[in-house]
């Protein structure tokens, strides 16, 4: 079957490939497509008609996914597997499961439901691994599966097959009993491991002995097998080879398979030998020695393997000393005459690789070996092995266990995060370029487990500086195509006939100054440079975003020269790119210090404007900027040397997007995270690493969990208090008080929450014939109190939650308010975001000393949850909003730090005029509204005695109440009170609680204003600011991105936090959510945090990195989120949605079955009643080509389908004919592409030509993915694709698609492609069960519409596609347009809409995410927003 029998792009099938008539497609109709009943496997179609076609075309992955497609494993291979299945069957069924794994689809699941069979299936596999017949990319194949499984260990089914193959069992293979004697000598607990698993093989039976000797024997053979492959340089066995290092690499690092493998590689002197290898030197074979670098690191990583203890410096430093210190023993003793100068000399010189080989040259090769052997080093292979034990080998044994290595540590130190070119082109990163999952990648892996804090932070380091210069090189590439450079009219001068706002061309940069050293160092202090920018053609607009250039922003120079095409890659095994090719010789990276004008003058915002108007255009702008001073004093060297000086050849400076170029302060932030040494608090370091009790993190588990808490305002009232604590007994705290009100305080939680101790294995065999005693209904203690008058004015009344929580929402803000992790999953719609407003209160009120950090992923989930808070009895005082989103705050207050600094200095002025009241009321002489300090001062002098001389009144017992309230020392105070202040009827009670009322009034003005005195007496606006975070503010919010560039600075101001909440914590990649969790610097050795809270939903969207090998096989896209629910952590998962109609909300019910609907979905008029205009509340239309064209890309992996562009704008057009608000309407796409087509088409039809006011532009016109967390009451949506589903398969972001809408869903797709995938069939069963031909309209009616939903009796027009809906709204125009101009109707208010452009050009620095964009990707790199 030939390669170019399919049509679709990028060597994916499409949507004829899997339903046309091609050699795959009918064999699957004939033998397992169609039929109910389960078919019989027939061994000559697994061999004959698949195998031998898949090996005839080298297993091309383009027949893969299509077989993958077509449910070969689901239908076919899986249910037909047995004992007498073929080597082929089984193959088949191993290679399939890799492909799943690659594209990120459910894979083990199928497997779940028989675990005998499947263990008999993986016994198999393995045992086909060590099948010397197999021909070796076949156990390529093999190798990839096992991959697969040993990255799945969170799955019960495949951690049973795998855990022994990794147990202590493998160092029956050790090389001597001393070795292992030598482990257990350190580590005694070890024997007792090394004694069960030796009693456990001696009482086994036969059959149960030989599985065992099999478990222990396979991964040895497979070394030994491995050694021997070294020697051949053969294309198959170098990827075999490339491969089984990969897999090496993945059981290293993880502590699990890792504990007793690295003993046996140490044993084998695997390293030595692979350095040693003919493949590792052959010329060609970059990445194999890559890869080896990387298993390298993994092997000598600092880490206790048996306790998963990290090595500090210092124990690194002694365990490295003490190696050296029996060397030189040994060689005193054994070898005196030869080697008396190594062993008398210091550690310095003898870890140094070229001193020791130096010094160990006298040795014979005897007495080498002899040395090695009492070393304790392996000295004999088997034969199979083809290992040659001569002196090289020998010495690199030695050398390599003796030699000081850099610590992970150093090599991050060392590593620059400023670009070059060279560092851009670096074959290491070009290899992840055109990664298609044939060949492994020398890129650590984010696993499931990590080694260590630093471990997780040494692989966070090295993802994110990749793929921060990949997406750097693409945007420098496609910068430089838009100059287009070309040979100058001088001799090697370079002209630009093209033009890119990201560009400018310069003359060469001054180099203005360069500081000496500082002490202990051989760089510059710093180089300093000035760079002139001719800014007199550029547009205004443009010119404006150069000049908003801030301190620290980075900068690119370029050397831009004529260049011919760009050679092409090929997964990195061919003759790789390199700048030259894509039109630039040397880039350097340099940090803006200012921007100035002509004048040299610092550039600030002014009119422009002179007297008479005239505005002169600006010519030139100064730019100062930092050089890197490494990189400066390297590239001095080479012109010293005679070679080409960069700074000369220069020509073009170009700069990036903002929330594009954080890259420089996120990696100095994860490097300085790297060397502290407690980055996580001691209760969440075992759960965030993945080892351990995965619910030791949860307040149960903890010893300072609370057994008492206020509740205030969470419960309405008792019934509601009841409903959520099922299970649990309600005891009034006073018994004479069987119905009480809130608020609520609960006592005996822990009691309450806490878990039975889980029995024996051996108890639980034996209780299983004992009836099970019925769990004791748990009790939980319930007061009340009177909560207390803050005051008689309406602003002093507090403000109340009016939300009815639901039981897991209650459940969610319990354990939110604990001490300890809580992880709440919020489906779609089921009010997140309000319990954790809820739980953010609690904290709030009853912990007033704890300080609250808030973290969401962009800035309009934070600003919406920021929103909320403002809503809450919370004093504004104590909020804060950090970064450049605080802006879009629907608030009449700023709530920025500059914003908040003058708040404190606006409501001092409105408390002193209230000092200057109070004191004209009690006669006080003197100016005591004049300050803080006087106002103090007047507090203590003149109200304190006042309100003494009250209560000694009021406590005197022939006090009457008139007596009472005519002591009341403050009536002209609060005559502008709501009168009367003291009810005549009122009692002696009433009116001394109104009085508390009043004094805690007057109290709080007091206390804010010692809270505003600071800001009196600090005269930098700086200062004012930092005091404010670190003092005054107790919730504090910023996005993830915000936190991690400003993560240095705000440690070191000494802000301390006690809790931080994450929203759209799923959607924030892991070291996003690791950094707000190490904003501050520890406190006695130990970070005072105290409660974390993740919410979101790993069923939707997860992180979005553009670069598929990061995404695919790095797994750079996993989430905290997501890690945590897969190692077991418990989580809340919200149950009740009350967002959309439940005819809506049942579209995506399959993703989520334990979701129910809220009463007010149920009965609320708006969910009742029938969209206006329209037959159905949902429907999906199928929309034929266009114009002859359905999808189609302009350029490349940017989608567009003009035919849905068409019928989407026309179903709002109809929509707003009808009435229907355009902030109701949300049109949403798939592609960037297809959203700046339908923005095009919107401004043409809606907007142009004076239609503005009869449609203007809906709510919101965006990409799928950005709409993650919104909602609105109409959506329109276009799904694009024409003949492949594309990304959508990843059921992730359909979700996200389907669940959008509240009230009304229009889906424009095509039903062929979407109907044949088995990922999607769910989603879009429901959908296809209704009319999909044509659009099902209704005629008169106009919004709200008056017929309710279950109205079946309605007669429909169907709209026959494009044209068809065009013209109806074209008539409807024409005839409201008439009724206009006879008078028989009002044009429509133009309305404000909310938003209308998503491009985000304008977002600022760092309000985005550290990987990527919030836009929608491809399979490749993705439809980035940029393209355009």
């Amino acid at each position: 079957m030939s390669s170019t029998a399919f049509s679709g792009e990028d060597g994916r099938p499409n949507f004829a490939d899997l339903e046309g008539d091609n050699e795959w497609t009918q064999l699957a109709r004939k033998h397992w497509l169609g039929s109910a009943k389960l078919k019989r496997v027939k061994n000559d179609v697994v061999k004959i008609g698949i195998w031998d076609v898949l090996e005839k075309e080298n297993f091309q992955y383009r027949s893969l996914l299509i077989l993958e497609s077509l449910q070969l494993l689901e239908i076919y291979l899986w249910p037909g597997y047995d004992d007498s299945s073929t080597n082929h069957h089984v193959l088949l069924i191993a290679i399939l499961v890799t492909v799943k794994n690659r594209e990120n689809l459910q894979v083990w699941e199928i497997f779940n439901e028989d675990g005998q069979r499947f263990s008999d299936f993986f016994r198999r596999v393995l045992s086909m691994s060590l099948d010397s017949s197999l021909a070796t990319p076949t156990k390529t194949h093999v190798l990839s599966f096992l991959i697969c499984a040993f990255q799945s260990l969170d799955n019960g089914l495949i951690r049973k097959e795998c855990a022994p193959l990794v147990s202590i069992s493998l160092w029956q293979h050790l090389a001597s009993e001393t070795a292992r004697d030598g482990k257990f000598e350190r580590h005694p607990q070890l024997k007792k491991a090394w004694r069960a698993a030796t009693k456990r093989y001696d009482a086994a039976d036969e059959p149960t002995q030989a599985k065992l000797r099999f478990d222990r024997a396979w991964l040895h053979t497979l070394l030994l097998d491995f050694l021997s492959r070294l020697q051949n340089l053969g294309t198959e066995n170098l990827a075999y080879c490339e491969r089984f290092l990969e897999f090496l690499t993945d059981l290293e690092s993880q502590l699990p398979t890792r504990r007793y493998v690295n003993t046996l590689i140490k044993d084998l002197n695997l390293l030595a030998l692979i350095r040693l290898s003919p493949m590792f030197n052959g010329a060609d074979n970059g990445l194999f020695r890559d890869l080896f670098v990387l298993l390298r690191h993994f092997v000598n990583f600092p880490i206790d393997d048996h306790t998963g203890a990290q090595h500090t410096q210092i124990q690194s430093s002694e365990e490295h000393s003490a190696n050296l210190a029996r060397l030189q023993r040994v060689s005193l003793k054994r070898f005196k005459e030869k080697l008396t100068i190594l062993a008398l000399s210091n550690y310095a010189v003898i870890d140094k690789r070229e001193e020791l080989e130096a010094l160990l040259e006298p040795l014979e090769d005897s007495e080498l070996a002899s040395l090695a052997g009492i070393l304790g080093f392996r000295t004999k292979y088997p034969p199979a092995t083809k290992v040659e034990v001569n002196r090289e080998l020998l010495l690199e044994i030695v050398l390599a266990a003796h030699e000081r290595r850099k610590t992970f540590r150093e090599v991050m130190r060392n590593l620059s995060v400023l670009p070059t070119e060279a560092a851009l082109y670096e074959p290491t990163l070009l290899r992840n370029e055109q990664y298609d999952g044939s060949r492994s990648l020398a890129i650590p892996k984010l696993n499931l487990q990590y080694l260590s804090t630093g471990d997780f932070l040494w692989r966070s380091f090295f993802l994110f500086r990749c793929e921060s210069f990949y997406e750097i090189r693409k945007d420098i590439e496609e910068t430089i195509k838009r100059l287009q450079p070309q040979h100058g009219q001088l001799p090697n001068s370079v002209r630009f006939s093209g033009f890119s706002r990201m560009a400018i061309p310069i003359p060469k940069p001054a180099i203005i100054e360069v500081a000496h050293p500082k002490v202990g160092q051989h760089k510059p202090a710093f180089v300093r440079a000035e760079i002139g920018l001719d800014v007199s053609r550029l547009a205004d607009a443009v010119r404006r975003e150069w000049e908003t250039l801030r301190p620290d922003d980075v900068v690119y120079l370029v050397s831009a020269e004529p260049t011919e095409n760009a050679r092409d890659l090929t997964n990195g095994h061919a003759a790789y790119a390199t700048s030259h090719d894509h039109g630039f010789r040397f880039l350097r990276a340099a940090e803006v210090e200012q921007m100035l004008d002509e004048d040299g003058r610092v550039l600030r915002e002014t009119s422009g404007a002179d007297v008479n108007g005239f505005v002169r255009r600006p010519r030139l702008r100064r730019l100062l900027v930092k050089l890197d001073a490494a990189i400066y004093k390297i590239d001095a060297a080479r012109k010293i040397e005679g070679k080409a000086d960069v700074y000369e050849s220069v020509n073009v400076i170009i700069r990036r997007k903002g929330r594009e170029n954080n890259f420089k302060k996120i990696l100095e932030t994860i490097r300085t995270l790297a060397s502290s040494d407690v980055p996580v608090p001691d209760w969440l370091q075992e759960v965030f690493l993945g080892y351990g009790d995965p619910t030791s993190a949860t307040y149960t588990k903890l010893s300072n969990h609370l057994d008492k808490v206020d509740f205030r305002d969470t419960f309405l009232d008792q019934k509601h208090l009841e409903e959520s604590l099922p299970g649990k007994v309600i005891e009034p705290a006073a018994l004479d008080e069987p119905n009480i009100s809130p608020p609520y305080v609960l006592e005996g939680l822990a009691e309450a929450s806490s878990a039975a101790p889980r029995p024996s294995k051996k108890r639980r065999r034996d209780d299983d014939d004992v009836p099970q005693q019925q769990p004791l209904q748990k009790s939980i203690r319930v007061s009340t109190y009177q909560p207390p008058n803050n005051g008689p004015y309406p602003t002093d009344a507090p403000k109340t939650n009016q939300v009815r929580f639901t039981q897991a929402q209650v459940e969610a803000i319990m354990s939110g308010t604990q001490p300890g992790l809580t992880v709440i999953v919020g489906p779609p719609g089921t009010g997140k975001t309000d319990v954790a407003t809820q739980i953010i209160n609690n904290i709030y009120h009853d912990f007033p000393s704890q300080r609250t950090l808030l973290i969401a992923h962009s800035n309009q989930a934070l600003n919406q949850l920021f929103q909320k808070i403002t809503n809450l009895d919370i004093d504004e005082r104590h909020l804060l909003r950090l970064g450049h989103g605080e802006e879009d705050l629907e608030t009449d207050v700023s709530y920025s730090k500059h914003g908040r600094v003058e708040s404190f200095l606006d409501n001092r002025f409105q408390y002193l005029a209230e000092v200057d009241r109070l004191a004209t009321d009690l006669e006080a002489p003197g100016a005591h509204g004049n300050s803080c300090e006087t106002a103090g001062y007047f507090n203590s002098a003149y109200v304190t005695p006042a309100w003494s001389k009250f209560w000694d009144k009021a406590n005197a017992m022939d006090t009457s109440t008139s007596d009472l309230v005519e002591s009341f020392p403050f009536h002209r105070y609060f005559s502008n009170a709501p009168q009367p202040l003291f009810i005549p009827e009122a009692s002696k009670d009433q009116v001394l609680e109104i009085a508390r009322g009043c004094q805690r009034h007057i109290k709080r003005i007091f206390t804010e204003l010692e809270d505003i005195r600071p800001f009196e007496i600090l005269r930098s606006s700086r200062d004012k600011a930092n005091y404010l975070l670190i003092k005054e503010a107790r919730i504090i919010a910023m996005t993830s991105t915000h936190a991690a560039i400003r993560r240095q600075e705000i440690a070191e101001l000494g802000f301390q936090y006690d809790n931080v909440i994450i929203e759209e914590a799923a959607q924030i990649t892991e070291i996003e959510n690791f950094i707000p969790l190490a904003l501050q610097n520890p406190t006695d050795g130990q970070l005072p945090l105290q409660r974390v809270v993740l919410c979101g939903d790993h069923l939707q969207n997860s992180p979005i990195v553009q670069n598929l090998a990061f995404r695919q096989f790095a797994n750079l896209e996993q989430s905290l989120f997501l890690r945590f629910v897969r190692l077991g952590v418990p989580t809340i998962t919200l149950d009740y949605q009350g967002r959309a109609r439940p005819s809506i909300a049942e579209l995506y019910k399959w993703r989520y079955p334990t979701v129910k609907n809220l009463p007010t979905v149920l009965t609320e008029a708006q969910y009742l009643h029938a969209n206006a205009g329209f037959r159905h509340e949902y429907q999906f239309i199928d929309v034929p080509d266009y114009k002859g064209k359905g999808e189609y890309q302009p350029t490349s992996h940017y989608f567009v389908n003009e035919g849905e562009a068409e019928y989407a704008v026309a179903i709002y057009q109809y929509m707003r004919l009808l009435g229907y608000p355009a902030s109701k309407i949300s049109i949403l796409t798939t592609y960037a592409g297809q959203r700046a087509l339908i923005r095009e088409i919107l401004m043409k039809n809606c907007v142009e030509q004076g239609r503005n006011r009869l449609f203007g532009l809906p709510r919101i016109v965006t990409t799928v993915d950005k709409y993650q967390g919104e909602q609105n009451d109409y959506i329109i949506l276009s799904l694009v694709r024409t003949t492949r589903i594309g990304y959508l398969r990843d059921i992730r972001r359909l979700t996200v698609a389907l669940s959008r809408a509240r009230l009304g869903l229009y889906i424009l797709g095509r039903r062929d492609v979407f109907e044949t995938s088995p990922e999607v069939r769910d989603a879009f069963s429901l959908l296809f069960q209704r009319p999909t031909d044509a659009l099902l309209l209704t005629t008169g009616e106009m919004f709200p519409a008056g017929r309710m939903l279950e109205d079946d009796e309605v007669k429909a027009v169907e709209m026959k596609g494009i044209e068809h809906l065009g013209q109806y709204v074209f008539e409807i125009t024409r005839a409201k347009i008439e009724s206009f101009k006879q008078g028989k109707e009002k044009p429509p208010v133009v309305e404000e809409v909310e938003k209308v452009d998503t491009m985000d050009e304008e977002v600022d620095e760092g309000e985005g995410q550290i990987v990527g964009d919030v836009a929608d990707d491809e399979e490749e790199r993705g439809d980035i927003d940029g393209i355009e």
